[in-house]
């Protein structure tokens, strides 16, 4: 499968990194060391593409080589993990969910491996919903005006995401990023899709990635972390029905 954004065709071909061949052979430092596992491996690199008007733009660059995940339809031979965080970003940006801009997705069998690589624009002027700018006294996250304008876009990023059944599985605070916007807007991008999988029940989904976020945002206190909830449910008051779910997503007891 190989796929180019219309959009950075002439700019790679303008870099001289048009085919996949070029892309696997360029020179680049480890922006994450290779992860070794899976029964191989697979690694980030930073990389800066000139502009034919000059400038330069940021690019992340993901190779990977026999790193595959198995599934009832591979069970043997499986399929890269690119190749799922590619359809997941296709269907993430059909469903309006705001995530990367896709570059390039290349996979390929060469000398008895499996190879792959993905290309996505660098996230210029987002910061991590994890950052001390996000917990409370932070930064963009010192009054009720300011934290509001935060829940409710990432309550809204999470309704799309879950009304279409996409559960996310590692829905950590540091792959949501954020980037303040003129007039005091903002803008969310969810990444690391790399595990993201398709449920048949809906409920599912909303507890493993609302117990993942609230485990994890250590930054927010209790009243955030339920004012937020009740953002999503679109409760004031929440209802017996929620207040349920709440225990649920707090692994009590219902």
């Amino acid at each position: 499968m190989h796929y180019i954004s219309e959009k950075w065709r002439d700019i790679l071909v303008f870099n001289d990194l048009d085919t996949y061949q070029k892309i696997w052979s360029l020179e680049a430092e480890w922006f994450e060391e290779p992860n070794q596992r899976r029964g191989g491996w697979s690694g980030v690199s930073r990389i800066e593409l000139k502009l034919p008007l000059g400038g330069t733009v940021g690019m992340f660059l993901k190779r990977q080589e026999d790193h595959v995940t198995r599934s009832i339809a591979h069970p043997i031979k499986g399929f890269s993990t690119f190749l799922r965080e590619y359809k997941v970003i296709g269907a993430f940006q059909k469903s309006g969910v705001p995530t990367l801009d896709l570059v390039l997705f290349d996979q390929w069998k060469e000398d008895g491996h499996q190879r792959a690589c993905i290309m996505t624009e660098e996230l210029v002027d987002y910061i991590p919903l994890s950052s001390d700018a996000y917990s409370t006294g932070g930064e963009f996250f010192s009054n009720v005006e300011q934290k509001e304008k935060v829940f409710v876009k990432l309550a809204n990023l999470m309704r799309v995401m879950h009304r279409r059944n996409f559960q996310h599985n590692c829905f950590y605070p540091n792959h949501i990023f954020v980037r303040q916007l003129p007039g005091g807007d903002i803008d969310l991008r969810v990444i690391d899709l790399e595990k993201v999988k398709k449920v048949v029940h809906r409920k599912r989904a909303v507890l493993r990635d609302f117990n993942t976020l609230m485990r994890h945002s250590f930054g927010w206190v209790d009243d955030d972390k339920l004012g937020f909830f009740k953002i999503y449910q679109g409760e004031n008051e929440l209802s017996y029905r929620s207040k349920r779910l709440w225990k649920q997503i707090n692994n009590k007891k219902s």
